[in-house]
């Protein structure tokens, strides 16, 4: 019999915030994600009611946690989402360690159950850290363009993987939104 998913609250996330030194723009920037991803998971469920539905709760605490290695991880060139899922795995949340780990790169990409108006906390989570640059709601090719000049490093082929990304997020935004009882323009408008 598997063991039931042991979520994070509130209070246990502001805890592993603080352990791990995040740095008050990244929790800024974490807690900004984690109401979009809100927003988002309320709009699927209130749209569908009768569809499968990502847990509420996981949904937040994945995206309070996604950054939680953001802050160590800033001098030493290692994969923040790696480390983070690691430091989740460490602290017993699993399911957790699955969203921060794929909050950068969205590695199960499924656009027939997007079709279907079934997505799960991580690609929630993924989609609206994509929809925050700091801590203010942008528009995609807002967050791409900070993303290939933060990040790009003047880099082509680094540059190509990014782009390539995006178009997965791209398309998720298309899916996400024939669900959505609102448009992208109107997300963070609480």
């Amino acid at each position: 019999m598997d063991s039931p998913t042991r979520i994070p609250s509130l209070r246990e996330c502001i805890a592993l915030m603080e352990r791990y030194a995040m740095l008050a723009n990244i929790r800024h920037h974490s807690l900004v994600v984690a109401r979009l991803a809100e927003q988002i998971q309320q709009g699927l469920a209130s749209f569908a009611p009768k569809r499968p539905q990502a847990n509420r709760h996981l949904v937040i605490s994945g995206a309070l946690l996604h950054d939680i290695a953001k802050t160590p991880c800033l001098d030493n060139n290692r994969d923040h989402a790696k480390v983070g899922g690691e430091i989740c795995r460490c602290h017993g949340y699993p399911e957790i360690a699955a969203i921060v780990e794929q909050h950068v790169l969205l590695w199960e990409y499924d656009p027939v159950r997007y079709a279907e108006g079934r997505f799960t906390a991580r690609e929630i989570v993924y989609y609206a850290d994509k929809r925050v640059r700091h801590n203010v709601v942008v528009n995609l090719d807002q967050r791409l363009e900070y993303i290939l000049e933060h990040y790009g490093k003047n880099n082509p082929a680094r540059h190509a993987l990014i782009r390539e990304n995006f178009k997965k997020c791209i398309a998720l935004e298309q899916y996400l939104f024939r669900w959505l009882p609102f448009g992208p323009q109107d997300l963070g408008r609480f």
